[in-house]
C-alpha cells in the first residue's frame, strides 16, 4: 500500500529541498534543537511562493512545555491568523495542563483560529497521561491527524501502541507515526504499522538541513 510522506522543514533550504524531492506535505518550523517552534512570518511567506504542495505550520511559541499562560496564548492565536491570511495549508499544534492531559480550552482557541483549515495534534500528546481519552477527545474537538511515536522513544519502540491507537480511532482520525523513521527503518515499521501518512525530518548529517538523497529514498518504498 502508497503512503504519504510529511516532512518536518526547519528552515527554507529543508522546505525547497523537500517540495522538489517528492514529499507530499511539508511541517514548517524552526529550531530543530528544541523539537520545533513558530517559524518566521517572513520565511514562510517566501516558501509560499515557491512551493505548492500543502505547507502546515507549527505554532509553538517557545521551547519547553506545553502549558502555555494566557499572553502566550494571545501570542499563538494572532500568529496562527497571520499564517492563515499568507497562505497556510494547516496548523500543528497541542496544550496541556499540569497534570499532561489535554488543555481543552486552550487547543480549542488555537483549533478556533485555525478553522477551517485542518489540523494536527503534534508530539505533545506522547507526554499525556491517559493517551486513550486523549485520543478521543482531539477527535472530538476535529483534530484531522495525530502525530505521535506512541509515546515512546522511537515509533519503532513505540509501535504496538501506534497499532492500539489506530485499531481505537478506527478510521475517525490520521494517526501519523513520527520520530526516528529513516529510509533505513521505513519498511519494516510499515511491515508492523499500516498507516497513510509517515513524518520524518529527512534530516542525516549533523545540521537541520534536509538531505535531499534521503527523501528520496523515504519516497522509493512508497
Amino acid at each position: 500500500m502508497e503512503f504519504s510522506l510529511e516532512i518536518a522543514c526547519f528552515n527554507k533550504e529543508s522546505a525547497l529541498i523537500a517540495a522538489a524531492h517528492g514529499a507530499n506535505r511539508i511541517e514548517f518550523a524552526a529550531d530543530y534543537p528544541s523539537g520545533g517552534i513558530t517559524p518566521s512570518f517572513e520565511d514562510f511567506s517566501e516558501i509560499r511562493a515557491l512551493i505548492n504542495i500543502p505547507i502546515y505550520i507549527l505554532i509553538r511559541c517557545r521551547p519547553g512545555d506545553f502549558n502555555y499562560s494566557d499572553a502566550e496564548m494571545e501570542e499563538m492565536v494572532k500568529s496562527i491568523n497571520l499564517f492563515r491570511q499568507a497562505g497556510a495549508d494547516g496548523f500543528v499544534f497541542g496544550c496541556l495542563n499540569n497534570e499532561n492531559c489535554i488543555d481543552i480550552e486552550s487547543t480549542g482557541k488555537l483549533f478556533k483560529a485555525a478553522s477551517p483549515l485542518p489540523c494536527t495534534f503534534h508530539r505533545a500528546f506522547d507526554r499525556l497521561s491517559g493517551m486513550k481519552e486523549g485520543l478521543e477527545q482531539i477527535i472530538n474537538m476535529g483534530f484531522h491527524n495525530i502525530l505521535t511515536s506512541g509515546g515512546a522513544r522511537t515509533v519503532w519502540d513505540g509501535i504496538d501502541k501506534l497499532n492500539e491507537l489506530s485499531n481505537q480511532a478506527a478510521g475517525r482520525i490520521c494517526i501519523m507515526p513520527g520520530g526516528g523513521i529513516r529510509s533505513g527503518n521505513i519498511s519494516s515499521i510499515r511491515d508492523k504499522f499500516a498507516g497513510a501518512w509517515f513524518h520524518s525530518a529527512g534530516i542525516t548529517g549533523n545540521d537541520s538541513v534536509a538531505d535531499p538523497q534521503e527523501i528520496k529514498k523515504l519516497k522509493q518504498i512508497s
